[in-house]
């Protein structure tokens, strides 16, 4: 066993040289937000889609831009607006009048990183339009089914402050996404140096540094990375305590949860941690990559009762106590 982990570290420490140019790339533009790229990096390596949320001006925009340009794919940014339409995405049926027949029009969806930004915009017949594609990785145009270019991912915006105008989210959707991450402001440090180099004269390149044929192998590696027993036993643990908190000594969690983590909680638990460990150029999981990675797995798949929201108790203040709870292996 300890040889096949060596094997498997020897190839994630090949496979993983980019990592560090990427990185100089992605700084080219963007100013810390380490947290960020870190988060995104996972869901490249994994296939999983991400919902970021911060108020506006933090760059989530700009970082999706910038890491497309340094892994050379095809990048669509998708505006949701009240108006939009599932035909506005995904593409529709036109008429050619010179064929005597239907053609079909392929929508912006039809790219390797989609960015919809301020997905909560568009009312629910134009998210759930994105379902098919997040899920399947294939779209159905009439009666045509068309299979979506890997790597595809959808990286989501919202604003957390501004409700008005907004259609949220429903759970179904939000669960497809691999991660959700709270995007917070620079420090005062951060905040200088992005002043300088927006009102400055110079204006970065971005250099591909890896292609779509290398991340697919990037991800074979990452899906053989070790790990153990324990450590699964560990994810169940945590997924099941959503679930079931009074068998884990947590009767106390059992009115706030309005509705536990599903299967997908586990499942991309055990894929997010892999991907952390690749990025740690490990060929092993350990338990904190578990702890790194799980609230961003599960802050979303959990809902809280009315009476978690009276006493101002959040789905993130549920999980910390879940993992301060269970026995770390």
């Amino acid at each position: 066993m300890n040889s096949d982990i060596r094997e498997i570290t020897e190839k994630v420490e090949k496979e993983s040289k980019f990592l560090d140019i990427l990185s100089m790339e992605i700084s080219k533009v963007i100013v810390g937000q380490k947290y960020m790229v870190d988060r995104l990096l996972i869901s490249l390596f994994t296939g999983g889609h991400v919902l970021l949320e911060g108020v506006p001006g933090l760059a989530k925009t700009e970082t999706v831009k910038t890491l497309a340009k340094a892994v050379d794919v095809k990048y669509q940014r998708l505006q949701f607006t009240p108006d939009l339409l599932p035909a506005d995405l995904i593409g529709t049926m036109i008429y050619n009048q010179n064929e005597n027949k239907f053609e079909t029009k392929k929508g912006p969806i039809f790219a390797n990183i989609v960015l919809a930004d301020e997905i909560n915009r568009s009312p629910a017949k134009v998210q759930s339009a994105l379902l098919e594609a997040m899920q399947e990785k294939h779209v159905t145009i009439g009666e045509n089914t068309f299979y979506l270019e890997e790597p595809f991912l959808v990286l989501a915006t919202q604003n957390p402050i501004e409700q008005e105008g907004t259609y949220p989210l429903p759970e179904a959707q939000i669960d497809r996404f691999m991660l959700k991450i709270k995007i917070t402001y620079p420090t005062p440090g951060e905040e200088l140096e992005i002043m300088r180099r927006i009102t400055g004269s110079e204006k970065p390149v971005i250099n591909p540094v890896i292609t779509s044929d290398e991340i697919k192998r990037v991800r074979e590696v990452v899906k053989e990375i070790y790990i153990d027993e324990k450590i699964e036993k560990y994810i169940i643990d945590i997924v099941n305590a959503t679930r079931n908190p009074e068998k884990y000594g947590l009767k106390e969690l059992e009115p706030l949860i309005g509705f536990a983590a599903s299967p997908r909680a586990s499942i991309y638990l055990v894929l997010a941690s892999k991907a952390h460990a690749f990025m740690k150029k490990r060929g092993f999981v350990t338990p904190e990559d578990i702890r790194t990675i799980g609230m961003d797995v599960l802050r979303h798949r959990i809902g809280v009762t009315y009476e978690a929201e009276a006493e101002e108790i959040t789905s993130e203040d549920i999980i910390k106590k879940i993992f301060d709870t269970i026995e770390i292996p």
